[in-house]
């Protein structure tokens, strides 16, 4: 008899955006001539940047011709991006990472979900609350947790983020053996210092922890004095994996590209406590279950970083918290407290209500989409998180609807 994978069945019924986007075609399905804005999901709205579009149709051109096409990549990436990554996303920024450290994916959500298949089942897992759900949900299938209880799962080390403390996770008081970190964070849009973030390197070096850090935003940091890189702390090589992606810096969300980065000096441990390399893990890991990303995808992200590239995409961004600025500013004088917004396209708001009950709200009386921040952990309920990922006519129009509305 086949069966399945039990762990599965502790998943909470509906995934998060799942349901949203019930709710939305409910609402359209009742509204059909009402224009609906989404601030909801973090997907892109912009067209590529005209470089990345050039250098893709280019190798577009070259797997046309017999003496340029190109089959099978290598599953870790091209060499020309994965050089161009090292020296402009690391090196230039006083970061010791190498090329050959560097794995090119389809996806940081890919990338983050699959990581712990390297790692122990019974190994324990530090979170905050609220956090992104697939850090979660991928190792609730993994069986690392216990059953679903008041808000949380059984097994799990919750880090609250709260008012009180800014929404950056205090570190945990007892040991643990994997850490989930991600900054500018979705979904509250907080940010972290360096000395803030040698705290936790500190303590996962004391535990002979490993932490999983998501920096897929790090292109919207405008205060040079913090981190775009958990790298950029001293002795992260040894205990820190990065993810980062072309989704948010580039608009690659539908084009897929992105990549983690695992140094050499990173261990994970057998029973036995003897050391065992991650990035030799997860070289095997992806030559095994991944094939690459496409050429002309590959040399469109490269283009990334030309001069032209990285000009478009940091106006791409600019225009990204231009929208979050003015979200930001006009909630606040509606008398809603708000935090991100600043370093993030995402603004964390106290909806002074049910965080459901708020996103009904919206949507009913504004045709405003948004996440209710329950969707993201128990320290999530009462808030929203608003994106800014549209149109700067769209989010006009929007936060001048919620203003009615309310």
């Amino acid at each position: 008899m086949i069966r399945i994978n039990e762990h599965y069945l502790k998943l909470q019924s509906s995934y998060l955006f799942a349901e949203i986007k019930k709710r939305m075609r409910d609402f359209q399905e009742m509204h059909p001539d009402q224009e609906m804005i989404r601030l909801g999901i973090g997907d892109v709205t912009r067209g590529l940047p005209s470089a990345c579009v050039r250098a893709m149709q280019q190798a577009v051109s070259e797997m046309a011709d017999n003496a340029t096409f190109r089959g099978y990549g290598p599953e870790q990436g091209y060499d020309f991006l994965r050089e161009k990554i090292a020296r402009h996303d690391f090196q230039d920024r006083g970061a010791d990472i190498a090329a050959d450290e560097i794995f090119i994916s389809d996806g940081s959500k890919c990338d983050s979900g699959n990581f712990q298949e390297l790692l122990a089942r019974d190994a324990v897992v530090a979170l905050p609350d609220p956090v992104y759900p697939v850090y979660l949900d991928t190792n609730i299938m993994a069986g690392r947790t216990g059953e679903y209880a008041n808000g949380r799962y059984q097994g799990v080390v919750y880090l609250d983020c709260t008012k009180e403390n800014r929404f950056v996770p205090s570190l945990p008081d007892q040991p643990v053996d994997i850490i989930y970190l991600c900054f500018p964070n979705n979904p509250t849009g907080a940010s972290i210092d360096k000395q803030g973030l040698g705290k936790w390197v500190d303590f996962a070096r004391r535990n002979k922890a490993l932490i999983l850090f998501d920096a897929a935003y790090e292109i919207f940091i405008q205060d040079e004095g913090l981190p775009h890189s958990i790298f950029e702390i001293e002795g992260a090589r040894e205990v820190a994996v990065e993810f980062r992606s072309f989704s948010k810096t580039a608009g690659f969300t539908g084009t897929r590209c992105a990549y983690t980065v695992v140094p050499k000096d990173c261990m994970a441990y057998t029973s036995g406590s003897k050391p065992v390399s991650l990035h030799d893990l997860w070289f095997r890991r992806q030559s095994t279950k991944f094939n690459g990303v496409s050429y002309p995808v590959q040399r469109a992200a490269e283009a990334v970083y030309s001069p032209a590239g990285r000009d478009q995409v940091r106006e791409f961004a600019q225009s990204y918290l231009d929208n979050a600025k003015l979200i930001r500013r006009s909630l606040q004088e509606m008398g809603f407290d708000c935090v991100g917004g600043i370093h993030s396209p995402y603004i964390w708001i106290d909806g002074q209500r049910d965080a459901w009950e708020f996103f009904d709200l919206l949507l009913n009386k504004a045709g405003v989409v948004c996440t209710p921040g329950v969707g993201f952990g128990r320290c999530g309920q009462g808030y929203i998180r608003l994106s800014a990922f549209n149109s700067r006519e769209n989010v006009e129009k929007a936060v001048e609807r919620i203003g009615k509305a309310l």
